[in-house]
């Protein structure tokens, strides 16, 4: 298979996070078939992370095999790949294993796969795989970076905020209390704190991913639940802070995941950049020093058109292959 082959073949098998089990069947096969150590690392039910070794590895290849929802139709053009994954992160997968068989024609076998499932959530794929012993001292995460050396990341905080209020008619709302507009007021105030500016990493920002309340146009909602995301700047126990001290006592608040910023370790002779996005990296310490590097713009992830450049693809094994050789002298 080509890498555009395998890039198509994987975003064919959907793997919306918590449904990653038959994508990770195929890449397990596929990495027996070229001749990996292969094992697995039990997550959750139907759900695993895979282990991958030419030998003994001093780097470790790792990105997520699970997406974003919806699952998009795949499409090919002269120039590009298209659908859901084509750069977070199938395409980057495809790559990473071409780099690998590169790699072993010319001799080296010191490196490894690790394949995690739930970055798009909570990262509990990365988190399960630290608690194994790595003796690799460095750690290659895939994300679409332009194929560039990322120096630093955003931090991030996740949560769920829920306000109840007291149902009631709409023709009577001062018998009842709004939960919507509870949780409104909350929302705003968090929007306009303000989250920071730091020169190397950027602004601080705050989003309302998911909004839900309410049951009907005439009754005044009882409920009301919002998920938001900030990129931060700062410390997360810092963020966490002044959440609460803004949020108070007029919505529960339910930490889903929360990330320091971090600093990557950087290889002279690539370009490089500073992403606002997220990755496995702060759940992966125990695997060495973390690089970040990808082909395809996160600007193309999520997105209704997700797609990544055939040229681009190519450009990021030759990357891959350098950046090791590098690491590895």
């Amino acid at each position: 298979m080509t890498v555009f082959e395998l890039t198509n073949k994987l975003m064919a098998i959907p793997s919306v996070t918590g449904s990653e089990r038959e994508v990770g069947e195929f890449l397990s096969s596929r990495l027996v078939e070229l001749g990996y150590k292969v094992e697995r690392q039990n997550v959750a039910e139907n759900r695993f992370n895979i282990i991958a070794l030419a030998g003994d590895p001093a780097v470790v290849f790792c990105t997520h095999i699970d997406t974003v929802p919806p699952v998009l139709p795949i499409r090919e053009d002269e120039d590009y790949l298209y659908g859901r994954g084509a750069c977070d992160t199938k395409g980057i997968i495809a790559a990473m294993l071409e780099t690998g068989d590169r790699l072993r024609r010319n001799g080296i076998s010191n490196f490894g796969y690790l394949f995690v499932v739930g970055e798009e959530t909570d990262g509990g794929g990365a988190k399960a795989a630290n608690t194994l012993k790595w003796n690799s001292r460095f750690v290659v995460v895939g994300e679409p970076t332009d194929n560039k050396l990322a120096t630093a990341q955003k931090g991030s905080f996740w949560a769920n905020l829920t306000v109840n209020g007291k149902a009631a008619h709409s023709g009577y709302p001062e018998t009842g209390v709004s939960a919507i507009e509870g949780l409104w007021k909350v929302l705003n105030d968090c929007r306009n704190a303000g989250w920071g500016s730091d020169p190397v990493l950027g602004q601080g920002s705050f989003n309302v991913g998911v909004f839900r309340g309410g049951e009907a146009g005439n009754i005044v909602p009882a409920k009301a639940a919002a998920t938001i995301m900030i990129r931060t700047i700062e410390g997360r126990k810092s963020v966490e802070e002044k959440m609460r001290s803004i949020v108070k006592d007029r919505a529960s608040m339910e930490i889903v995941t929360a990330t320091d910023p971090q600093i990557m370790h950087v290889v002279d002779g690539f370009q490089t950049t500073v992403v606002s996005f997220g990755s496995d990296i702060p759940y992966l310490p125990n695997l060495g020093k973390p690089l970040l590097i990808g082909p395809g713009s996160i600007l193309d992830a999520h997105t209704a058109d997700e797609k990544i450049r055939k040229t681009e693809l190519l450009e990021g094994i030759e990357l891959y292959e350098r950046l090791v050789r590098k690491l590895l002298t």
